[in-house]
């Protein structure tokens, strides 16, 4: 028999098996999938691929508009601060940015979660938002009409292909492919008219294909539509500024290995993701309210 290198003789002498094992691999990609195995989602209607564009803010309704509708008047204000401007409701707001035409000293409660500001200091943060008709609470992340990003254009096509992830052996696999190219920012980015870069694309994900995870798929072409996938900003993995990066809903790249930490098995991966969806104001609600 061959002879064991001095590792294994230094192992066997402290009665330890020998048995060196060897660092665990990297899987980020399935095996090959030819064209014609992939296949197509049932329940999720064709075409295979959603492109976005700018979808446009609500036009033609000012802030004080759209906020009027969240809110109810608040006459003898409580004795505590604004949580935007951290001056006493009672007093004028501390807001020192481009002056909002709202006297300062009116104060507002919101309907659903019911914070109170001053009307100046939320009318001054609708304004430095993207506009686009919703309003989310700075307190509590309560979300008031439809939520909507500034996701780049893109294009996300999505797939099932004939291999299980780890931890998923009893289904197939959902994979999502997304794909945006570079480009200039327009005036709802950090940096209106400057280019953007946008790296490591396409980039390909995956979910299981089970009951929850096409659960998951419908969500995440809901947050799709709304352009709350990807941002433009800085990379917190390379520091890289004006680039697209993730928004907030943690997607898995690593396919059959979890080195990364964006791989499976992760047993709590789909609820988490269905709490950051949540949290962007998407739910199973929002598949109803997309039919309609």
């Amino acid at each position: 028999p061959p002879r064991p290198g001095i590792t294994g003789i230094l192992m066997s002498a402290a009665g330890l098996p020998v048995c060196l094992t060897r660092p665990p691999k990297l899987v980020l990609h399935p095996p090959p999938v030819s064209k014609s195995e992939i296949q197509s989602i049932p329940g999720i209607l064709p075409p295979p691929c959603r492109k976005t564009t700018k979808k446009q803010a609500k036009k033609g309704k000012t802030p004080q508009e759209v906020l009027k509708k969240y809110l109810q008047k608040v006459r003898h204000p409580p004795d505590e601060d604004c949580t935007i401007c951290m001056e006493c409701l009672s007093a004028p707001s501390g807001y020192k940015g481009p002056q909002p035409a709202v006297k300062p000293d009116l104060v507002g409660k919101l309907v659903k979660c019911g914070h109170i500001f001053h009307l100046h200091c939320l009318v001054a943060m609708y304004n430095n938002g993207n506009k686009d008709g919703s309003l989310q609470c700075p307190t509590c992340k309560t979300i008031y009409g439809v939520k909507t990003g500034t996701q780049p254009p893109g294009k996300m096509e999505y797939h099932i292909i004939p291999h299980a992830l780890p931890g998923h052996s009893d289904c197939k696999t959902i994979r999502i492919i997304y794909n945006i190219p570079p480009g200039v920012q327009g005036p709802e980015h950090p940096n209106p008219g400057k280019s953007f870069t946008a790296r490591g694309f396409p980039r390909h994900c995956y979910l299981p294909d089970s009951e929850k995870g096409r659960k998951v798929l419908k969500l995440l072409l809901v947050a799709w539509d709304r352009r709350l996938i990807f941002a433009i900003g800085t990379s917190s993995t390379t520091g890289e500024s004006d680039t697209v990066i993730w928004n907030e809903i943690h997607h898995k790249t690593e396919f059959g290995s979890n080195l990364t930490g964006h791989g499976y098995p992760d047993i709590n991966y789909l609820d988490n993701v269905l709490a950051e969806l949540a949290a962007q104001g998407i739910t199973e609600e929002s598949l109803v309210q997309e039919k309609d």
